[in-house]
């Protein structure tokens, strides 16, 4: 029987875990479906010419070249060695007393917020209404918070916090002095994120920072390239004193130069992320699954509980979102990946079907 690795628990919170399980079909994480662009990859291995020397610590290169892509001004830009140092660096530079957090949801805000003692309290998204967010998370916001810690499209759901709730939401926060830290990762898979990003309230609301990176985007994240947008200089100034320096490498900034002339390449992924999306909701429907709505490039879905290893004997890794705050076993995530990966991951599942019926009768 297949079992996983629990001797180190951080290694249960993230998918992506191929070096406990080498050879299978991931689709326990969220990468871009197409895999790295040539043009990354050449540029990352050509830097390393270069390593004798420090990075350039003020990454002024990739910080032009992005300020131009993301429309804000080259200073807002904070960039982090993954972006899940700059969730922790966030939290540092804050060291907020009480936090909202929205569940389920991605583990390493609550695990950042645990650092700096906060307390943290819940939204709880509902199956019932296919965890999505409500008007009534705005009411949740009050003014004995520091911050809030919100993800759209949310990780593990796929579903995105409708674009009036957070304008309110950021509205309020900046009313009351609250911090609001937005996670846009996921949002370049969607085909409205111009108009649904925090980007345009920059300008009005010094309270906003907003997560992103390069990881998902471009499928780069053993180079370790997250970045945030923070409009408030001082408080910027206060995040960046907690992020030790050199924190991006020569490779990670030349392969994010790279990256970002790769336009043709997102555009293919977002038609493949589509088809895909659609095709792996109609079928895992079709074999008696639920499969909640997703705006992304990735699926949650209900299956039988053993379906994780079940799957992991065929040669196909799941992520197992048991371990989520407001989820139980049998809730699984899965990436959308190429048309021959995806048929891949449903013939193992009828296979798996097959076997059950028979031991059965």
């Amino acid at each position: 029987m297949t079992t996983r690795n629990t001797e180190f628990h951080e290694q249960e919170i993230h998918g992506g875990d191929i070096y406990r399980h080498p050879g299978v079909c991931d689709f326990s994480s969220n990468m871009n479906p197409l895999g790295t662009p040539e043009s990354v990859i050449k540029a990352a291995a050509s830097s390393m010419a270069q390593i004798s020397a420090y990075p350039d610590i003020r990454q002024t290169r990739l910080r032009e070249k992005l300020a131009v892509c993301e429309q804000v001004s080259p200073e807002m830009l904070l960039f982090g060695n993954g972006a899940a140092e700059l969730i922790y660096a966030y939290a540092q530079a804050l060291r907020p007393e009480k936090a909202l957090l929205v569940i389920p949801g991605f583990a390493e805000y609550e695990a950042a917020l645990r650092t700096v003692d906060c307390k943290c309290v819940y939204y709880m998204l509902s199956e019932e209404r296919d965890f999505a967010a409500g008007e009534d998370l705005v009411d949740r916001i009050t003014e004995d918070l520091d911050t809030v810690l919100f993800c759209s499209p949310n990780n593990p759901t796929g579903r995105c916090i409708p674009a009036t709730v957070l304008e309110k939401a950021a509205e309020k926060c900046s009313k009351l002095n609250i911090r609001f830290f937005i996670d846009e990762c996921f949002l370049d898979f969607t085909e409205d994120e111009k108009s649904t990003s925090m980007k345009r309230f920059l300008a009005d609301n010094p309270m906003l920072f907003i997560l992103k990176a390069f990881t998902k985007r471009y499928a780069m994240a053993g180079l370790r390239l997250g970045y945030a947008i923070c409009p408030d200089a001082a408080f910027r100034e206060r995040v960046r004193s907690c992020i030790q320096p050199w924190n991006v490498s020569i490779p990670a900034q030349e392969a994010g130069i790279a990256a970002l002339d790769e336009r043709l390449y997102l555009e293919e992924s977002l038609r493949v992320i589509e088809r895909g999306r659609v095709f792996l909701t109609e079928e895992l429907r079709k074999r008696g699954y639920r499969v909640f709505p997703s705006e992304t490039d990735y699926l949650l879905f209900r299956g039988p509980d053993d379906l994780w290893s079940k799957l992991l004997q065929q040669g196909i890794l799941i992520r197992d979102c048991s371990n989520y705050r407001g989820l139980t076993n049998g809730y699984y995530r899965i990436a959308v990946r190429r048309e021959e990966e995806n048929q891949k991951l449903l013939d193992a599942i009828d296979r798996i079907k097959e076997d059950t019926w028979q031991k059965q009768s």
